[in-house]
C-alpha cells in the first residue's frame, strides 16, 4: 500500500527516508502535522520498522499533543536495525549518523525522544551530534533531561483516573482498582492511586497475576517485584490467570502494558465501572464502542497517557522535576474533564469527543 492512501487533510507534511552507506544507517522520519509547533515523537529502532508504522505513530502524536494543549505537532522516526545484533558503539554510531541526516529539519520541524530500543544514552548522542539541546528530549539529567523514572506517564494516568472517578461520583478512597502491567506506567499508577486511598486488589505482569480482595500493599508489592521478578510472589494473595484480571468486578480497571488486552473474546466479561487506558491501544476502537454501550466509562489512551509527552515539553522549555509534576497534573486533569464533559453533553463516546476536540484545536491553528 502506498503512503498516498494514508494522506489526508491533516498530513503527513514530510516523509524523509535517509541512508548512510558508509555506516549502514537506514532511517525514516514522518512529520505529520506542525500546525501547533514542531513535530514531536520518539525514535524507535527495530529491524521491521517501515514508513507505514512510523506514519501511524506520528499521527497518534498529532492527536496526543493537540489534546494535551502542547505547542507540538505530531511526528515519529525509526531506524531500521536490530539492536540485539550490533554493539553499543555501533548503535551510537548509527544514531549519530541519523542525527546528522535530520539536521535540516531538526529541531526546527522535528523534536526527537526515546522510544523502542532507544534511551537517554542515545538521546545524548543525538543531541550532541545535532548541536542543539532542543533537538530531542529524554536526555540524561546532567544535560537537562527529566528522568522517566519519575513516572510522568503513570502520574498522568493516575490524575486522569481521579477525574473519571469524580465524573461518575465515585469516591476514590476505598475504590477497588486493578492494574494490568507493573512496568514504568503501571507501577507508578499503583503507587499514586494507593497513596490517595484506593484499594489495589489485583496486579499482573508478564509472569503472573496476584489478587487480594482486601488490597495489596504497594511498597511490599514493589519490593517483591524487584526481588523476585514477578508480582505473583506477593503474599497473601491468590494467583490468577492473567486474563482473569479483566473479568473482576471493579471500580477502576487500568490496562497499562500491551495493546489489545480487551477484545471481542473477553469484552462481555468486563465488569469495571471505569477503564483508564494507560497503555497505547489496549482496546481496539471497535471493541471500545462495545464497552461504551455497556455504560462503562473509558478514558482513551491519548487522553490519559499523555504525561510522558507533557514531561518532554517541560524538559524542552528547560523546566525541572517540580514543574513537570505540576504541569502534568494540570493538563491531564483539565483535558480529561473537558473530554468527559463533552462526551456526556453530546452523548458520544469519550474517544469521539477527544478526537473532535483535538481536530478543532489543530484546525484553529491551521487557519
Amino acid at each position: 500500500m502506498e503512503l498516498q492512501h494514508f494522506a489526508d487533510e491533516w498530513g503527513p507534511e514530510k516523509v524523509i527516508e535517509t541512508y548512510d552507506s558508509k555506516i549502514g544507517m537506514k532511517g525514516i522520519l514522518v512529520i505529520d502535522n506542525t500546525a501547533l509547533g514542531p513535530g514531536k515523537g520518539g525514535i524507535r529502532m527495530a529491524p521491521w520498522v517501515d514508513v507505514f508504522e512510523v506514519f501511524k505513530l506520528a499521527r497518534t502524536m498529532t492527536w496526543k499533543c493537540a489534546l494535551a494543549e502542547l505547542p507540538f505537532g505530531g511526528a515519529k522516526s525509526g531506524i531500521i536495525a536490530d539492536p540485539s545484533k550490533i554493539s553499543k558503539e555501533k548503535k551510537l554510531e548509527i544514531v549519530r549518523a541519523f542525527s546528522r541526516s535530520l539536521k535540516p529539519v531538526c529541531p526546527s520541524m522535528y523534536v526527537a525522544a526515546p522510544d523502542m530500543a532507544t534511551g537517554e544514552v542515545e538521546m545524548e548522542a543525538f543531541a550532541k551530534e545535532n548541536g542543539s539541546m532542543q533537538a530531542c528530549t529524554g536526555k540524561p539529567k546532567e544535560m537537562g533531561g527529566i528522568p522517566h523514572e519519575l513516572g510522568s506517564t503513570g502520574f498522568g494516568v493516575y490524575n486522569s483516573a481521579l477525574v473519571a472517578a469524580e465524573h461518575i461520583g465515585l469516591k476514590i478512597n476505598g475504590a477497588s482498582v486493578a492494574v494490568q502491567g507493573f512496568g514504568n506506567v503501571g507501577s507508578f499508577v499503583s503507587k499514586f492511586i494507593t497513596e490517595k486511598g484506593a484499594k489495589l486488589v489485583c496486579v499482573s505482569d508478564s509472569d503472573g497475576c496476584i489478587y487480594n480482595e482486601d488490597g495489596l500493599d504497594f511498597e511490599k508489592l514493589n519490593q517483591i517485584k524487584n526481588e523476585t521478578g514477578s508480582v505473583k510472589n506477593y503474599k497473601p494473595g491468590k494467583i490468577l490467570n492473567n486474563e482473569r484480571l479483566f473479568e473482576l468486578k471493579l471500580d477502576i480497571l487500568i490496562p497499562a502494558a500491551i495493546p489489545d488486552v480487551i477484545t471481542n473474546k473477553n469484552v462481555d466479561k468486563v465488569k469495571s465501572k471505569i477503564i483508564v487506558e494507560g497503555a497505547n491501544i489496549p482496546i481496539a476502537p471497535e471493541v471500545e464502542r462495545i464497552v461504551y454501550k455497556k455504560n462503562i466509562l473509558v478514558v482513551p489512551d491519548f487522553v490519559a497517557n499523555a504525561g510522558g509527552v507533557i514531561s518532554s515539553y517541560v524538559e524542552y522549555i528547560g523546566g525541572n522535576e517540580k514543574d513537570m509534576f505540576k504541569i502534568v497534573e494540570d493538563k491531564i486533569r483539565r483535558n480529561t474533564k473537558i473530554v468527559l464533559d463533552r462526551a456526556e453533553e453530546k452523548k458520544m463516546s469519550p474517544r469521539e469527543a477527544a478526537m473532535e476536540i483535538a481536530k478543532e484545536r489543530i484546525k484553529n491553528a491551521m487557519k
